[in-house]
């Protein structure tokens, strides 16, 4: 099973490295796509006046200048050699509940996964 994950609270976010901890046990084909900084609040926000960045940290791991939809769209239509199977966003740094999903950008990153069919 191939597994992406993003996060909206950065590439180096704590809940981020915990996530890929547990996505690793059910997976040898994990990839990471997620913002080089802070993106929460962002929603499905796409980048659209400005160049997107994207910075190869390891293998199958990158950080981009943008939001979790656009690591998302990035890894599906770019990064990646083959859709993957399943994708995982967060592990959120604060609470999503109530209102607070409608701008979350870690709801958002799982969001654009179902966009594109995945699960």
């Amino acid at each position: 099973m191939r597994i992406l994950l993003t996060n909206d609270d950065g590439i180096e976010a704590e809940g981020l490295e915990c996530l890929e901890r547990i996505a690793r046990m059910l997976s040898d084909d994990v990839w990471v796509c997620a913002p080089q900084t802070e993106q929460s609040g962002k929603g499905r926000g796409i980048t659209l006046t400005e160049p997107l960045r994207v910075n190869q940290i390891a293998e199958k791991r990158f950080a981009v200048t943008g939001t979790p939809t656009d690591c998302v769209v990035l890894a599906v239509n770019d990064l990646m050699s083959e859709r993957p199977d399943l994708v995982l966003s967060g592990v959120n740094r604060g609470h999503n509940v109530g209102e607070d999903c409608s701008y979350s950008g870690t709801v958002a990153g799982a969001l654009q996964g179902m966009a594109f069919g995945i699960r």
